[in-house]
């Protein structure tokens, strides 16, 4: 395996945190609806960012350090916290909490996208982003389907 330079440690730290962010969002989610329907849909897409979380880990050598499992950004703390009291002032509603996953999506999509349309990123690292990527896809298709039909 070639030695990550110093742009795809970024990459991969960044997309590390990102996904801890969505993985907390749809926990948090899943907490919050009462539709069984959604609430297994909110454990998959969980459970979908731990695995990107520690396929992106597995890139980045012994040596360098990684984000910790509970690493998020400011905005994830506040996208929690916006949800939490989004989901209180409409009591449960379903529509409302997948407006706000979807809201979610949009900006991790963008952000797996500037990493693809950046030349600096590894070839190791950008065939991982771009798989991730397109699973991404599936999930958002996945969830406007289910938005359309509440």
């Amino acid at each position: 395996m070639e030695t990550i330079k110093e742009k795809g440690l970024d990459v991969l730290r960044e997309l590390i945190i990102v996904n801890n962010d969505r993985f907390e969002g749809y926990k948090t989610a899943a907490k919050e609806t009462n539709d069984a329907g959604f609430k297994a849909l909110f454990a998959e897409f969980s459970t979908q960012s731990k695995r990107f979380s520690d396929e992106l880990r597995k890139l980045i050598p012994p040596h360098e350090e990684a984000p910790g499992n509970d690493e998020t950004k400011i905005f994830g703390d506040l996208y929690r916290s916006w949800m939490g009291m989004k989901n209180a002032l409409n009591e449960s509603n379903s529509h409302a909490i997948l407006l706000s996953c979807e809201f979610s999506e949009d900006i991790i999509r963008k952000t797996y996208d500037d990493f693809i349309l950046d030349p600096d990123v590894p070839g190791e690292v950008l065939a991982l982003v771009r798989k991730q990527r397109s699973e991404l896809d599936r999930s958002y298709d996945l969830l406007r389907s289910k938005k359309r039909s509440v």
